[in-house]
């Protein structure tokens, strides 16, 4: 191993490289950067929308569920 015992080797992910470089050219306040940032919010909407959309779906479940459980009981 010719790498020190003390350095570490720092993994970066290439997208995020990718934008930190456009980050150091353009800035933080260009149009690009607010583009990237209203996709994040939308991204985190449609997650949000499908889990919404589940647990509807699972209640929907349950409750059909728990009406079959129910039985006519005569009263006299």
């Amino acid at each position: 191993m010719t790498r020190k015992a003390n350095e570490k080797e720092v993994l970066v992910c290439p997208v995020g490289k990718v934008c930190m470089d456009l980050e150091k050219k353009f800035g933080k306040k260009s149009n690009f950067f607010n583009h990237l940032n209203q996709s994040h919010i939308e991204v985190l909407k449609a997650v949000r929308s499908l889990v919404d959309e589940r647990i509807e779906d699972l209640d929907r479940k349950k409750s059909a569920k728990d009406k079959k459980k129910m039985t006519a009981i005569k009263v006299e």
